[in-house]
């Protein structure tokens, strides 16, 4: 009877042994023969365009601030397609169109946002 569970045995053992092995070896690997060259451009931010660290009080630039929410209101707008897709078939063309007038609406609004020039990065 246990003979029936020896492959998944080796078959965890070696996963195991590969998992290890290879991370030691990019830990081993990154010590010995990673170069550190640290500098001013590497050290700045990049997420945000400010120091992260400064007075609370200093202006900034909002059009990050911009394109991250014109980010999640896209990005949670298409997320309402998958449910949709999967239930398609049962909402039948009411289903359908008023997925259409949803999509139109986000097109009108992506349309708007690119003619106003919210999409540019200077």
């Amino acid at each position: 009877m246990l003979e029936l569970y020896l492959p998944i045995l080796i078959f965890i053992v070696v996963g195991l042994g590969v998992g290890i092995v290879s991370l030691g070896a990019s830990i081993g690997l990154g010590q010995v023969l990673g170069v550190r060259k640290p500098n001013s451009e590497k050290s700045s931010p990049f997420e945000c365009g400010f120091e992260a660290f400064e007075d609370a009080r200093m202006k900034f630039d909002v059009r990050y601030y911009l394109v991250a929410i014109l980010f999640i209101i896209f990005d949670l707008e298409i997320a309402f397609f998958f449910p949709w897709a999967v239930v398609l078939d049962d909402i039948g063309a009411y289903g359908f169109w008023a997925m259409m007038i949803f999509l139109g609406i986000l097109v009108v609004g992506f349309l708007y946002e690119w003619k106003k020039g919210a999409l540019e990065w200077e």
